[in-house]
């Protein structure tokens, strides 16, 4: 039985489902956006806090990299296993449940003043991302009315938004205030599970509607054989293992980087951090659209291996250069997520859930990994040394030229 099988089995448990809607809903996606917008500002609170409680805890960047290790390897397991479990068992009512967890994490984390508790915490943040980014993803092709890159940039631009906002909020307010205040952002989660209960009902009552409407557009596609198919698979996957390795040095270490190379303070640290995640939501907008346009293999090899030349800069830069160098590395290499996520749903259709738990879930992966792998790099060497190894990733951007080509769907769907 196909997952598309599965969703329409499981369609009258859920209630009647009115007739799919044609064109893009963009209130469903707008509030998708800004619940993960939501979402991620708050998990992006964690690394905000990291030179805090470097401090306050006496904490070695090992250890800093371990928690980050936790908070994205409880993410990346469950997330193609929450997707999974929705192509077959669509639970419109997960999407609001997940925050809870998120919820507890920031809770715990306001009180952590040791650090297995605070490894639970993050644990917790994980739990959260692992149900939202998978069925959030699936909601936003749902809406998407054809315009899946379009879709699934104004969903990744919320999270992008979210996390530059995490440490501007901790800059003016954790940093301030103390660990303490992480409570206060705990009740964002309760804003995000009301707007996400009312994307629940949409997604109950009209969205899987439009899974079987996109069913029976497929039947008249040409089918990619299965070894192009896992071979596009495999590469996608390389270069998440590049953009998210990569920008684990930065979201990670960049503000120790700025102080330990410039002297900065802690709060003009931020404010560099800030910005850099600000050109990551900007980039992450324009992919998408561009994509639809112009085609996703394009979008993906300019968005990797065009950061090539900015990120071999990097390091040999002054302060006033390494803001423009990161705001190109940031406005480039956000641009290929949403085209890498669409043409990997593309590869396999029916299966929207699954290959984006995987996808989100890898990068999650990726970048825990990185952190924990890249902490140890600068405790044995340098924070310098960091950047220096990491400026070449961005060549593995040449694998691009492996992707399949896709078939085109009929004009009639």
């Amino acid at each position: 039985m196909t997952s598309i099988d599965s969703e329409a089995d499981a369609a009258p448990a859920l209630g009647p489902i009115a007739a799919p809607v044609v064109g893009t809903v963009f209130p469903v996606l707008l509030a998708i956006s800004v619940c993960h917008l939501l979402n991620d500002m708050m998990q992006s609170l964690l690394p905000a806090i990291y030179p805090g409680l470097k401090l306050s805890l006496g904490l070695t960047f090992g250890q800093i990299g371990l928690v980050t290790l936790a908070y994205q390897i409880t993410a990346s397991i469950l997330q193609p296993l929450v997707g999974l479990y929705a192509d077959r068992r669509p639970t419109p009512l997960a999407l609001p449940g997940g925050t809870l967890f998120t919820l507890a994490g920031l809770v715990v984390l306001s009180v952590a003043h040791a650090y297995p508790v605070l490894l639970g915490g993050a644990c917790l943040l994980g739990m959260g991302s692992s149900v939202f980014h998978p069925e959030a993803s699936r909601v936003a092709r749902m809406a998407s009315g054809g315009r899946h890159g379009l879709a699934q940039s104004l969903f990744q631009v919320g999270g992008n938004a979210g996390s530059a906002l995490g440490p501007l909020a901790a800059a003016l307010v954790v940093v301030r205030w103390g660990q303490s205040s992480l409570a206060f952002f705990a009740l964002l989660a309760l804003l995000s599970c009301a707007i996400l209960w009312n994307v629940g009902l949409w997604y109950k009552h009209h969205g899987l509607g439009r899974l079987k409407a996109a069913a029976a557009a497929r039947v008249e596609t040409p089918a990619l054989p299965k070894g192009d198919a896992a071979r596009g698979l495999l590469v996608l996957l390389a270069l998440i293992f590049s953009k998210y390795i990569y920008l684990a040095s930065l979201t990670s270490y960049f503000t120790f980087y700025l102080i330990h190379r410039f002297h900065s303070s802690v709060q003009a640290a931020q404010l560099h951090l800030f910005v850099f995640l600000a050109a990551v939501a900007v980039g992450t907008v324009a992919g998408g659209p561009i994509g639809d346009r112009f085609g996703r293999k394009y979008v993906i090899w300019f968005s990797i291996l065009g950061t090539l030349p900015f990120t071999l800069l990097l390091p040999h830069a002054s302060l006033f250069w390494t803001g423009p160098l990161t705001v190109a590395i940031g406005l480039i290499l956000a641009s290929a997520f949403p085209a890498i996520v669409v043409f990997a749903q593309e590869l396999f259709p029916g299966k929207v859930g699954m290959i984006s738990g995987l996808f989100f879930g890898f990068s999650f992966g990726m970048g825990g990994l990185g952190a924990a792998v890249l902490g140890w790099v600068a405790d044995w060497t340098s924070i310098e040394t960091v950047y220096q190894i990491c400026a070449f990733l961005p060549a593995i951007g040449l694998l691009a030229a492996l992707l399949p080509n896709m078939p085109r769907p009929p004009k009639a769907a």
